[in-house]
C-alpha cells in the first residue's frame, strides 16, 4: 500500500479489557507499596494536634529560613554559572566537550559526603584554594553559611545544567541564526532569543536545583558542619532532632515532603507524561 503524503501516522490504541500479567503486577504493587507506605507511615505518625505550636517553634523556623535562604542563594549561583555551561555543552562543539559533560554529572552519582570532603579539600583552610584565599583575604569557608551554599550549589548544579542543555538542544536554531543573519551580536541573540526560547527549561531546571539544595544533607554536614541557626538546615536539623525528639523530626521531615510533593505537582505537566 502507497502511503499518502500528509498523512498522519495510525495511533496505537490500548486494548481495553487487556489482563495484566500476574507476573508484572504483583512486583509492580510490591514496588509501589515499598515507595508509599514509609510516606503513609510518615503521615500517620504526625502529632497533628501539636503540629502548629511545633512549627512555629523558634528552633525549627530558624533551621527553615536558613534552608530557603542557602538554597535560593545556591540556585541564583547555579543559574549564573550553570546556563552558560549548558549552553556551551549544547552550541559550541569543542574537543574533550563529553569528558566535561560527563564531569558536570559527576555530582548525580557522587556520595554527597564525599561532594563534602572534596570541597574541604579544595576550600578548607589547608586546601587547594582555601590557603589562598586565607591567606590573601582572611577568608574562611568551611563551617559557615557561605559553606552551606557552596555545597548546596555543589550537589545540585547538574539538575539544571541537564534540564538547561535539553531545552537548548530541544530549541529551534532557526530563530538564533535569523537573529546572526540580521547583525544580532552572539550576546545580544543569547539574551533577546535564546533565553526566551528556553525560559520554560530553565525554570523547571532551577526549582529542581532549589528542591536538590534544600533537601541536601550529606556535602552540607561534611563541609558546613551542624550549628544551629548558622549551617543548621532543615535536613540536618531532622538528623539531630531523631536522637532526642521523634516528634519534631517527623515535623520537620513532613515540610520537606510537602514541599517535594508541591514541586512534582508544579512540574507534572513536564517531567511526567501521561497517556
Amino acid at each position: 500500500m502507497t502511503a499518502v503524503p500528509g498523512a498522519a501516522a495510525p495511533q496505537t490504541r490500548r486494548r481495553p479489557g487487556r489482563r495484566v500479567p500476574v507476573a508484572l503486577l504483583v512486583p509492580a504493587g510490591l514496588g509501589l507499596l515499598f515507595l508509599v507506605l514509609p510516606l503513609a507511615g510518615l503521615l500517620a505518625r504526625t502529632p497533628w494536634a501539636t503540629l502548629p505550636q511545633r512549627l512555629t517553634a523558634p528552633g525549627v523556623l530558624t533551621a527553615l529560613r536558613l534552608s530557603v535562604q542557602c538554597a535560593t542563594l545556591a540556585t541564583l549561583l547555579c543559574l549564573a554559572c550553570g546556563v552558560p555551561l549548558a549552553w556551551l555543552l549544547a552550541r559550541v562543539e569543542f574537543p574533550g566537550r563529553r569528558v566535561v559533560r560527563a564531569l558536570v554529572t559527576v555530582p548525580l552519582v557522587l556520595p554527597p559526603v564525599v561532594g563534602g570532603v572534596a570541597l574541604l579539600l579544595v576550600f578548607g583552610r589547608n586546601g587547594l584554594l582555601g590557603r589562598w584565599l586565607d591567606g590573601a583575604f582572611g577568608l574562611t569557608l568551611p563551617f559557615t553559611t557561605t559553606g552551606v551554599v557552596l555545597a548546596e550549589a555543589f550537589v545540585a548544579m547538574p539538575f539544571l545544567i541537564i534540564a538547561v542543555e535539553g531545552a537548548l538542544r530541544g530549541a529551534d536554531s532557526r530563530y538564533e541564526e535569523a537573529a546572526a543573519t540580521l547583525g544580532a551580536s552572539r550576546w545580544t541573540t543569547f539574551t533577546h532569543v535564546t533565553l526566551p526560547l528556553i525560559a520554560p527549561g530553565v525554570a523547571a531546571g532551577a526549582v529542581l536545583c532549589w528542591a536538590r539544595a534544600l533537601g541536601e544533607f550529606g556535602a552540607t554536614i561534611t563541609f558546613a558542619g551542624n550549628y544551629p541557626g548558622r549551617t543548621q538546615t532543615m535536613p540536618l536539623a531532622v538528623y539531630l532532632a531523631l536522637e532526642t525528639d521523634l516528634d519534631a523530626a517527623i515535623v520537620l521531615s513532613l515540610i520537606l515532603l510537602t514541599v517535594s510533593v508541591a514541586i512534582l505537582a508544579g512540574l507534572r505537566d513536564r517531567w511526567i507524561t501521561s497517556p
